[in-house]
Formats: structure tokens, sequence, C-alpha cells
């Protein structure tokens, strides 16, 4: 996602991108390297700028601190290679964002942010004691960029309502040249990797499979995604004995293109979800959906017809949206078909999300 962003505006921006990854030391070994940043932080350069590795507790101890020590690494690695930006964007909130804030205050410039829904949330439920730092990096950065309406909401409702600039960011895909609806063959597909079934509601899929069997409706379910031996053992185990719930095996991006089609609805109520790039992936290849009320694309699609939020943890409110998605299939397409002609769908090609990027960058700066 991120690569992709700073891809499509390369030609506007000169980009220098410091990848931040956490690892995670035995005690001795974190004591031991935590006397001097140099050994705190490993560097290893990539065609866009340095992939960095950054020693931590676990179970995010001394999440702050640990971050505030990387933005001074970085702060000086800048000044080092005398580069002085005129932005610096960290994304998201939680964690870019607190070394974003740093870096950009050492250096007398402004920041922006992204929220990405599941990470940011998630970190500031978890993080209660931080609060206070991240509503100051939330309401003083010159952008935000949310990738997703509820995600902003969600941390609107935790930090305070913003008055700054901000700016929806969907994540582009390279599947946004729309394929036409068609009737398909009565069944529903969901995208995924295999290791990440639990996360995808698989086994709330398989329940919602079984109680639409138990009411003398079938609706077969296919599950397109790779995984080891043992991910599609566990895949096995959450399907269970549900009815026409199959594994499909992996594909690549054309043979998806071909396949997504040729199904009459696209399902996938995961548990946790930033923004679902393959929700929007689904709609350009001509099938209504069914998503996770309150994650995902919420906000997006609110009152389109072919877009059906359902209650992740009730696997009835998922039977109820599949059988209506088979049901009523030719009028969803029907207005799908409009969908894909107008400008909410143009918001969601590369060209679209390149320019909102690029004008969000621009305002920071200015």
């Amino acid at each position: 996602m991120i690569r992709t962003l700073v891809d499509m505006t390369a030609e506007r921006f000169s980009h220098y991108v410091y990848s931040l990854n956490r690892r995670t030391p035995s005690i001795s070994g974190f004591v031991r390297a935590s006397v001097t940043l140099r050994e705190m932080v490993r560097a290893t350069s990539f065609s866009h700028g340095q992939a960095l590795t950054y020693l931590a507790p676990p179970k995010g101890l001394f999440h702050q601190s640990m971050l505030k020590r990387l933005a001074r690494w970085i702060g000086e690695d800048i000044a080092a290679r005398e580069a002085r930006p005129d932005l610096i964007v960290g994304h998201k909130l939680t964690i870019e964002g607190i070394v974003a804030e740093q870096v950009a205050n050492a250096l007398g410039i402004p920041f922006a942010i992204s929220i990405q829904g599941d990470s940011d949330t998630k970190i500031l439920s978890a993080r209660r004691d931080l609060s206070r730092s991240f509503g100051r990096i939330f309401h003083d950065a010159k952008m935000v960029f949310p990738f997703a309406p509820w995600a902003l909401s969600a941390v609107e409702k935790r930090l305070g309502m913003r008055k700054g600039a901000t700016v929806l960011l969907p994540c582009p895909t390279d599947i946004d040249h729309p394929t036409p609806p068609q009737i398909g063959n009565g069944s529903l597909v969901s995208v995924f990797h295999l290791k990440n079934a639990r996360r995808k509601n698989l086994d709330s899929m398989a329940a919602a499979s079984t109680y639409l069997a138990d009411r003398d409706r079938q609706v077969p379910i296919s599950i397109v995604g790779g995984g080891s031996d043992s991910d599609r053992a566990t895949c096995q185990r959450l399907i269970g004995n549900a009815p026409g719930v199959t594994l499909a095996g992996p594909m690549n991006r054309e043979a998806l293109r071909e396949f997504l089609p040729t199904a009459s609805g696209f399902i996938m109520p995961s548990r946790r979800e930033s923004f679902g790039l393959v929700f929007i992936e689904a709609l350009f290849c001509g099938l209504p959906i069914i998503y996770p009320k309150g994650q995902a694309i919420d906000g997006f699609l609110d009152n389109a017809p072919f877009a059906l939020a359902v209650d992740a943890q009730d696997p009835a409110s998922i039977a109820n949206a599949m059988q209506h998605v088979i049901d009523h299939e030719a009028e969803l397409k029907s207005a799908l078909a409009d969908w894909q002609a107008s400008d909410g769908a143009a918001r969601f090609k590369r060209t679209s999300i390149a320019e909102a990027f690029a004008g969000g960058l621009n305002q920071a700066i200015t």
C-alpha cells in the first residue's frame, strides 16, 4: 500500500522512505543493545530508502520510549545526509506517528499521518496511558489521511474531533478497470491467505452456510487463497461439516480477474479489517459484496444496495446477507453496473487516489 502511494507520486515528490520493523530480543540482549542508538537500530538500504530494524521489548513495553529513540536515529541520519525534507509522513498514527512528530519537531517542519483502522484502534485501546500523546499527534498533524471513514470516526471518538485538514485515502489496487456484472453461478467467493482464516472469520461463514442449509437453502462458498498444509488443516477444522464451503486454492492476479466475475457475490465478514482492498477489487469485477459492519470499507458505500454490511459476530446476519445476494442478484448487479460508471467508483481508481495523496501532501507542506 505505502510503496504504491510512493510510486504513484514519485514524479511530483522526492520521497525517501524509512521502513520501520520491530524486533524483540532476549532481555539480556535488549539491555546490552540499549546502551547506544547504534546498537538499537540496524539499517539496510533498499530502492526507496532504508529498512530499519529497531529493538523493543514485547507486548508494547516502552512503546513510546523506543520509538522516540528511533526518531533520534532518523533525525541524525537526515542531518548526516544533508537532505532536509519539507514534510515528514508517518503511516499509522500510533506507531510511525510518534516518530514523525519527533523528527518533524526536531527539524522545525510539518508532519502528516495516516490512520490505518485495525492497527491504530487496537493500540489506542491497549495503550490508554498514551492517549494524551496520541491526541497531540492527531490534532497537530498538518494533514491526516484516514484509509476509511469508520477509521477516522473511531479515532475521533477516543481523541476528540479533529479541526485540521483530512483527506480520505482508499487503498489502491491494480484491479480498477470495471468488468461489467454478469449473472453468476449461484455461489459466493472469498479471497484471503489461509493463515488468516480466523481473522477473516471462516468459522462464521461456515456457520452461516449451515444456518441456511438447516432452512433448506444452500449457498456454496469458494475460498480462494494459498497456505501451508497446516493452514489448510486449520481451515478444514473451521469449516467442519458446513455444506458447500470449499478451498479453491491459490490464484495469480490474472486468474483471479477471470474467476471473480463468475460468482454471484463476494463475502468476507472479517473480525478485524483496516480497509480490505479485495472488496474494491470484487466490486470492479462485478460482484456485490458482504463486508463487516463498522470496519473495512464501511462509510464509503452507505445505502449502496450491492454492499451489504453484516454483524461479523452473528452467523444469522451473515446468512441473511448471503441469501439476499443470491435472491436479488440481478437487481444488485444492475445497481453495481451503474456505480461502476460513476464518480463513486472513480475515487477508488489509482489515478484518483494518487491525486488525493499528492493534493494532501501539498496542502500539508504549504
